[in-house]
């Protein structure tokens, strides 16, 4: 029996064409060179938001943030053609990626990208490249969350399974993701780590 595709797969899947020639454009590379950044950045993103829905409050915050800014926006191919496309001159609330990344990543936002810009060879442009997938990650899970009726609960278990499994599978955005949480370099994630981490979960803090 299959397993289903995880998130990082099913997502990669919609990016797949004319979205990632248009990352690739706008971030002035290759189209191979942005699939493998996006291959690493997307991982990173979920695992990331798995460790912070592992709570039940940081799911809580999560759930609300999804029902609250993304449900009931664009679908996901009209929010990549206007991210993609150049469109933020349009309004149309336009998400903002770079809050976004600070509610994902916290103060771990400016190591998650210098990880990324050196482990793919994007170099500055990996916050870029962020920037460009927070939004969509966002979206694709609102989709879910309302395509499957999920709770708070249910959010939280769905992004765990896949920060285990972009653990299990390792490869670069697994590197990134374990080297990004491992905080005190000891090679485990321990409380210690969870408390550095904790502070900018998710805008915690109002």
């Amino acid at each position: 029996m299959n397993s289903p595709a995880s998130l990082v797969d099913e997502l990669m899947a919609q990016l797949q064409g004319a979205p990632l020639q248009q990352m690739a454009q706008q971030l002035g590379t290759s189209p191979a060179q942005a699939e493998s950044a996006v291959g690493a950045a997307l991982p990173l993103l979920l695992g990331t938001l798995g460790r912070n829905a592992a709570q039940p409050q940081g799911a809580m915050d999560l759930f609300g943030a999804l029902q609250r800014d993304h449900s009931g926006g664009p679908d996901l191919g009209g929010l990549l053609g206007s991210l993609l496309g150049g469109g933020a001159g349009s309004g149309g609330g336009q998400p903002d990626g770079a809050a976004i990344l600070g509610h994902i990543f916290g103060g771990n936002q400016q190591r998650a990208e210098a990880g990324l810009g050196q482990a793919t060879g994007l170099g500055a442009n990996a916050g870029q490249l962020l920037q460009m997938l927070a939004p969509i990650v966002m979206s694709f899970l609102a989709q879910r969350m309302s395509a499957g009726g999920m709770d708070a609960g249910g959010l939280g278990q769905a992004l765990g399974q896949e920060q285990a499994r972009v653990q299990q599978q390792g490869g670069l955005g697994g590197g990134l993701l374990g080297s990004l949480l491992d905080q005190d370099g000891d090679g485990q994630v321990g409380l210690g780590d969870l408390l550095k981490m904790g502070g900018g979960l998710l805008g915690g803090r109002r």
